[in-house]
């Protein structure tokens, strides 16, 4: 397979590099952002100074999250001496408080996930979903989107991958349809800007999202409308297996996963949240509400249209919904527009025409903007 970045290295708004599927020798697994190779040796528990500076960290993060909302309005009003209900202090102070909360929640949600990812590697994803029957394997590939480490850049990599390896088509759309929409960026995002019944509710309908636009996919038979050269692709004579790594390996990769992804996605966060501040502060009350509201049934279409065009990713995007929804906007609405945002890009229906051909892939788009549309909708009905 050729590489069509020029460098070799392909990065996205998600801030990863793509996922090439190299296998790794046995007892082998790299750390994100090091290139260094962890080995199998050791004890399986971390070392007594390690487990202690872990939970002194983790204390001194509790107690830091306490008093954001106390600093941000100190800063705002008595250190700035902005005006209390002003326009230009609502914004400030909305920025003051959660540009820290979101990187601070980043942070620990994604040395967290980043422990759990080090547990699997391409190869052991597909060894996990190749021979699943449809049913049960759509809703493992699911599942198996949230905690691994791929994102809309790596979707040609991937899906050569997988089909190689023998994962049957529509499984292998749940993975690819996953992997990016439900990610722990978006959920801790959401549950941090929104509260978890928003989280819990985006993160349930993404996976009902994958695992049923996959099924369909899957029972439509289009498997000869996967570009030639893909198919031509056979798989190998089997992945070495992955050995476990010690508690101190996985705390290091936790560590490189913090690193790489916050060093790559800050910005976004920082760009992200000075628009929604922005939009909190000057946009009226109400206004998002004859644009975006839950009584205006084109509203959901307009907001899935309007994001299919934009390449961002859900740290950029989830600050400015929560302005959004200040203001009136509906929450399916501002679901769907998410959904469309992150599954839905134009750029990633570029990369997936290399390995799809016209039909295949109108019928990708379609059967998931169908399914965004219906959560929309259903979310505006319901609440």
């Amino acid at each position: 397979m050729q590489n069509d970045c020029p460098s070799g290295r392909c990065a996205c708004s998600c801030g990863q590099e793509p996922v090439v599927g190299t296998a790794l020798q046995a007892g082998e697994a790299t750390a994100p952002g090091t290139g260094r190779k962890t080995l199998e040796a050791g004890s399986s528990w971390p070392s007594p100074g390690r487990l202690a500076l872990g939970l002194g960290g983790l204390a001194v993060w509790f107690f830091v999250y306490g008093w954001l909302l106390s600093v941000s309005r100190f800063l705002t009003y008595s250190v700035l001496g902005l005006e209390h209900g002003s326009h230009l202090g609502n914004s400030v102070e909305f920025f003051l408080y959660d540009t820290p909360k979101v990187l601070m929640l980043l942070t620990l949600v994604v040395f967290g996930v980043g422990i759990i990812r080090s547990f699997f590697t391409p190869e052991r994803t597909r060894r996990i979903l190749a021979g699943r029957r449809e049913s049960a394997g759509n809703l493992m590939a699911a599942l198996l989107g949230i905690v691994t480490p791929f994102c809309s850049c790596s979707a040609v990599p991937l899906f050569i991958g997988f089909v190689s390896a023998g994962v049957p088509l529509g499984v292998t759309f749940s993975f690819l349809i996953s992997a990016p929409m439900v990610n722990e960026i978006a959920v801790v995002l959401l549950y941090g800007l929104l509260g978890w019944k928003v989280a819990a509710l985006y993160m349930g309908m993404g996976l009902l999202v994958a695992i049923v636009a996959g099924w369909v996919l899957g029972r439509l038979n289009l498997e000869g409308h996967v570009e030639d050269w893909v198919l031509a692709i056979r798989a190998g004579g089997g992945d070495a297996p992955v050995a476990d790594m010690t508690a101190n390996d996985r705390i290091n990769y936790g560590i490189g996963a913090v690193k790489e992804i916050l060093g790559r996605t800050w910005k976004w966060v920082i760009l992200g949240i000075a628009v929604g501040a922005g939009i909190h502060g000057y946009v009226p009350e109400g206004f998002m509400a004859g644009i975006m509201g839950e009584a205006n049934w084109w509203s959901v279409p307009l907001a899935v249209v309007i994001g299919i065009p934009m390449y961002s990713n859900a740290a950029g995007i989830v600050p400015v919904v929560e302005a959004l929804l200040s203001k009136g906007a509906a929450l399916g609405t501002v679901l769907a527009f998410i959904m469309a945002v992150i599954a839905l890009s134009l750029p990633e229906m570029i990369i997936l025409r290399k390995v799809l051909k016209v039909p295949l892939l109108l019928a990708f788009a379609g059967i998931v903007g169908l399914g965004i549309l219906l959560v929309g909708y259903l979310f505006n009905t319901i609440l």
